[in-house]
């Protein structure tokens, strides 16, 4: 299991989180700081240090935190990919909101000066755990020496290499993510209708690093036709306002079909939907995700 073809195609606001992360921790490690970049209660609340709570949102503490983190954030892009990166956008910054929130109210009711947490994005990172559980099918399972395991092992294995690498003060903001991802999984205050503007997100793809790979379709708002049909996948009916498939109309490239195949969807089931929204990888991802809800 991968996160869908290599690169960031379809995924700069994943690539522009990766880009910063490796190059905050980088700066801050050569000059020697990084462990001076645990938040605490007097950087908090005491004597509040914004570029400290700013950096603390990308800047990993250690180099083993960096590449696990890194890892997990890389193969996390398949979820900008599935939502769009407007609403994923949406979905960072409310993981960040409520994690912030949630520390800090710890750090307030311990109120001790020795207590601090480490810092790095963990709260996007232990949120998209929720979505990865729920949400991501195993597609292979296998045994070593008589246990049990399945190709999402391996991340979750990642995720608690990373939970535990400060032990404490990593453990507490993982958790808090982890929170802040039900949160949002649960929809309160309807977050995941939420999107930002396409202009805002789409600063990510000019003033990122180019990626590499195939180019693939816009990764804002995904544009829905108004033409209505059905689309049978997996013995359910789903109507929605989809455009009809073309006859004869070209092949779905087989990158797109990998795309969505990475997503945990059936191969048929991918290149039926690919056809059906003559192409466009975004309605074929909204096809298939209504269709498995129903």
């Amino acid at each position: 299991m991968n996160g869908g073809p290599s690169g960031f195609n379809n995924a700069p606001v994943t690539k522009g989180i990766v880009i910063s992360s490796a190059l905050f921790t980088i700066f801050y490690g050569f000059q020697g700081r990084s462990h001076k970049l645990g938040l605490s209660y007097q950087d908090v609340f005491q004597n509040p240090k914004m570029w400290k709570i700013i950096v603390s949102m990308y800047a990993f503490m250690s180099t083993p935190e960096l590449m696990f983190g890194l890892f997990l954030l890389y193969y996390f892009r398949v979820f900008e990919r599935q939502m769009g990166s407007n609403k994923y956008s949406v979905f960072i910054l409310f993981s960040y909101a409520v994690s912030f929130f949630l520390e800090s109210s710890i750090l307030a009711l311990l109120k001790d000066p020795s207590s601090s947490i480490t810092t790095g994005p963990y709260s996007l990172i232990f949120s998209a755990f929720v979505p990865f559980f729920f949400d991501i099918p195993v597609s292979t399972r296998f045994r070593v020496l008589g246990l049990k395991f399945s190709d999402k092992s391996f991340i979750y294995l990642a995720g608690l290499q990373l939970l535990l690498s400060s032990w404490k003060r990593s453990i507490l903001p993982g958790i808090c993510g982890v929170i802040a991802g039900f949160l949002y999984r649960m929809n309160i205050f309807s977050i995941r209708k939420a999107k930002l503007p396409y202009f805002l997100t789409s600063l990510f793809s000019r003033v990122s690093w180019p990626s590499t790979g195939s180019p693939s379709s816009s990764a804002g708002t995904r544009n829905t036709p108004s033409t209505g049909s059905a689309a049978p996948y997996a013995g359910r009916q789903v109507e929605r306002n989809y455009p009809s498939p073309i006859v004869g109309s070209m092949e779905p490239s087989e990158d797109s079909i990998s795309m969505l195949v990475s997503m945990g969807f059936d191969r048929d089931n991918a290149r039926q939907a690919l056809a059906q929204a003559r192409n466009d990888i975004n309605v074929a991802t909204n096809i298939l995700l209504e269709a498995h809800s129903h």
